[in-house]
């Protein structure tokens, strides 16, 4: 049996293929076209944990719509979404090196949470799980931050970084 992934991230492809999971990708418009449905961007004094769910749910169910909008072959439709929650805040994507930056100070020698939410549509049904952990970051100096945003690992990482 194949599923669908409603993702554009590498480490999500790379899991499933890892546990010998079959799929085809659904993308989403991004930039000036952006799929409205699936829009990331938090709502106003929306928390942590709605987010996450909210966006998981939408890309679900977005992603399921463009299977019958294309007419193809009905099967599962993975999506998930990936958030920081650090002191009640949402900490997303970095848009920038100096957004990274100004993140992994934050978070330097500071708990964080690792909020990622799964949602699976099949047949017209979302079933929704979140997964929830705590993340301790050492002090890291300035010189470990500067090299580490340089080398473009943070960008498209919700918190600047990647746990993997």
């Amino acid at each position: 049996m194949r599923i669908y992934l409603a993702s554009r991230s590498p480490r999500r492809r790379e899991l499933l293929t890892q546990m010998g999971i079959a799929f085809d990708t659904v993308i989403f418009r991004d930039g000036s076209r952006a799929d409205q449905e699936t829009d990331e961007s938090p709502l106003p004094g929306e928390a942590p944990l709605d987010y996450v769910e909210r966006v998981a749910r939408a890309k679900a169910e977005h992603g399921s719509r463009i299977i019958d909008w294309r007419k193809l072959p009905r099967q599962p439709l993975l999506s998930a979404d990936t958030t920081l929650e650090f002191n009640g805040e949402i900490i997303g994507k970095p848009l920038d090196a100096a957004d990274a930056t100004a993140i992994l100070q934050r978070l330097s020698g500071q708990t964080h949470r690792v909020l990622t939410g799964v949602a699976i549509n099949h047949q017209g049904q979302t079933e929704y799980v979140l997964s929830s952990s705590e993340v301790r970051f050492r002090q890291l100096d300035e010189e470990e931050i500067r090299h580490y945003v340089l080398s473009g690992e943070p960008m498209d990482k919700a918190g600047a970084y990647g746990i993997q």
